[in-house]
């Protein structure tokens, strides 16, 4: 059964959050020589518990709607399976994910006692988001908007709570992330298009249509990369922070294999794992390069 719930939690997809909070980590540390040890279990537990409430909500939604029982699922895309399979009562997966968004809310009320009104507005944002996700969200084609948002949020609170202040510094590294959080729910819409589009649903790419799409997957990884030469250049970030652009190649193999296999689930599958894959050595490398130059 726990293997059950880490499945509809989607376990390994919440090492993106795990990412953007150790880059704002990083960046602080890099910056301030000083990490608050108390203050950092507390972040990765509200962040983590308010990623899989968003999993969880969207699983039940999905489920509800009926998206889940018309998409082919992968382990990319098309859901846990979970519910669909019969394996947990949708009652259960809505609780589980209402009472993680209590959980990450109360750390976070924590944080704007301590911290402040910055913090209060990023929790707002996120509780309303989170709530509304699957249903208003996506219905309206801001999935990727969100996300992307959620990525960028998690560095700057992260780092605001550690430092006392936001930066350009923390802003650069948001963006970081965020597109590289955006470019993964992206691609893993491809397959869900047509299911998604029956049920009323609204993504980037049933808004533009495939084809047209898959060419726009090189503006995520643009916009992370130039934040990140940009960052360099300015002195925001190290200079080892250009070693980012060692995933240069995975990322051309997830653009190439997803133009030319856009309208394949099978084939499409390679790409969608190395796009996840690119996203997080990229991300990874970029919180290396802190901490690599304060040891150095």
């Amino acid at each position: 059964m726990l293997a059950v719930w880490f499945r509809v939690i989607r376990i390994r997809f919440l090492l993106a959050s795990v990412i953007a909070v150790s880059v704002g980590l990083a960046l602080n540390g890099w910056q301030n020589s000083s990490i608050d040890l108390f203050d950092t279990v507390l972040i990765f537990a509200g962040v983590l518990s308010l990623h899989a409430s968003v999993d969880l909500l969207n699983d039940f939604w999905d489920f509800k709607r009926g998206i889940d029982t018309k998409t082919k699922r992968t382990k990319m895309s098309g859901g846990t399976g979970v519910l669909p399979e019969g394996l947990l009562k949708p009652s259960a997966v809505y609780r589980a994910g209402i009472a993680f968004l209590i959980i990450g809310s109360l750390i976070g009320a924590y944080f704007v006692m301590t911290d402040g009104i910055i913090i209060a507005i990023i929790l707002g944002f996120a509780i309303l988001s989170i709530y509304f996700y699957s249903t208003k969200i996506v219905d309206s084609g801001l999935g990727e908007f969100f996300v992307a948002v959620k990525g960028s949020m998690i560095v700057i609170g992260t780092f605001f709570i550690q430092s006392g202040q936001i930066n350009m510094e923390s802003i650069l590294g948001g963006i970081v992330v965020g597109s590289l959080s955006s470019l993964v729910l992206f691609i893993a819409s491809f397959p869900d298009h047509d299911a998604d589009k029956s049920k009323g649903r609204k993504t980037l790419v049933i808004a533009v249509g495939k084809e047209k799409a898959s060419k726009l997957f090189w503006i995520f990884p643009i916009v992370s990369y130039s934040a990140i030469v940009a960052g360099v250049f300015a002195d925001f970030f190290p200079l080892l922070s250009l070693i980012c652009l060692l995933s240069v190649p995975l990322m051309i193999k997830s653009g190439l294999g997803l133009q030319k296999n856009y309208d394949s689930v099978e084939n499409l599958v390679p790409s969608m794992s190395s796009t996840l894959l690119f996203s997080r050595i990229t991300g990874a490398l970029f919180v290396a390069s802190f901490l690599i130059d304060l040891l150095l």
